[in-house]
């Protein structure tokens, strides 16, 4: 069996874009010659490869498909910029996912020297570092920002480094909350402030130190920026990495809550194909996770 590569294309704009409506206009074609599409590719594949939910999503066997189409792109892009031909201003969109905090951080300057040199556009999605392998395994993203330590199936990976969170809060909710110490009794009344319901980091600070992790109140706040703006408000206390909570602390702005801090190594994980394209992003994002993280070897 062949698949079409044309039919392959449509499904990974489909899912791109979400619905056959904004594939089409992307694809310059209309909505029923890419419904069209879709339905010869499950004919030829024999296989369901869409679900047709809000938004569209890939089911397992579009997901290799999907996969299938960013490789076939990849290794073109890499054979006309060898072959010195056919330039024509186009740049090739690089799929890639990481977790929140490195987004806030220290991911993205990276990336942007990286688009200065070459004609590469980036699609970021964004996760928790312990869901970003399963964007690697749907083909979603060609690279990822990851725990995960162990090579999800058809990748390969190298140590960034560890991620370094420590708990703080504002003076004043020191002395509101914690007028006796930083107890386990105090730790179960004080609310704290997770980024969303997977956020296990506070749970762990405070299991770490005798807490029932259920009793504290929570606020979840969903965006890195203003996770850290909500613990320098005092809406709560919460970890936070150096990057964003060193100048606050030094200037007593934020005091640093007595604790072992917690450390997430982070991982970056690319498929295992041979592109000249995606190992100058590896080689980029691996270099400066290097330069500013922890050794994963302190965890």
């Amino acid at each position: 069996m062949r698949i079409p590569l044309e039919l392959a294309e449509t499904l990974a704009a489909v899912v791109d874009e979400g619905t056959l409506d904004a594939a089409a206009r992307t694809l310059h074609i209309t909505p029923s010659a890419v419904s069209q599409r879709i339905k010869s590719l499950e004919e030829i594949v024999g296989r369901v490869v869409l679900l047709r939910s809000r938004p569209v999503r890939a089911t397992p066997d579009g997901e290799s498909v999907v996969r299938l189409a960013r490789q076939v792109a990849l290794l073109a892009h890499d054979t006309v910029a060898e072959l010195g031909v056919g330039d024509d201003g186009a740049r090739v969109n690089i799929p890639l996912g990481v977790n929140a905090d490195s987004l806030a951080t220290w991911f993205l300057p990276p990336l942007a020297r990286l688009s200065e040199e070459r004609a590469v556009v980036f699609d970021i999605h964004r996760d928790d570092q312990e869901f970003t392998s399963e964007l690697l395994e749907s083909g979603t993203v060609m690279g990822a920002v990851t725990s995960r330590e162990v090579p999800v199936a058809g990748c390969r990976v190298s140590a960034l480094g560890s991620m370094r969170y420590e708990a703080v809060a504002t003076p004043a909710f020191v002395a509101r909350w914690f007028g006796d110490g930083v107890t386990a009794a105090e730790l179960q009344t004080a609310p704290a402030v997770d980024f969303d319901r997977r956020d296990d980091l506070q749970t762990r600070w405070l299991l770490a130190r005798g807490v029932d992790a259920a009793a504290p109140p929570r606020h979840r706040i969903p965006a890195s920026a203003d996770f850290a703006a909500a613990v320098s408000a005092g809406l709560g206390w919460g970890l936070l990495p150096p990057f964003q909570s060193a100048d606050a602390v030094r200037e007593g702005r934020l005091i640093a809550l007595p604790g072992d801090p917690v450390d997430v190594p982070l991982y970056w994980q690319q498929w295992n194909l041979r592109s000249e394209l995606l190992d100058a992003v590896a080689d980029a994002v691996i270099a400066e996770g290097r330069r500013v993280l922890d050794p994963v070897s302190r965890r």
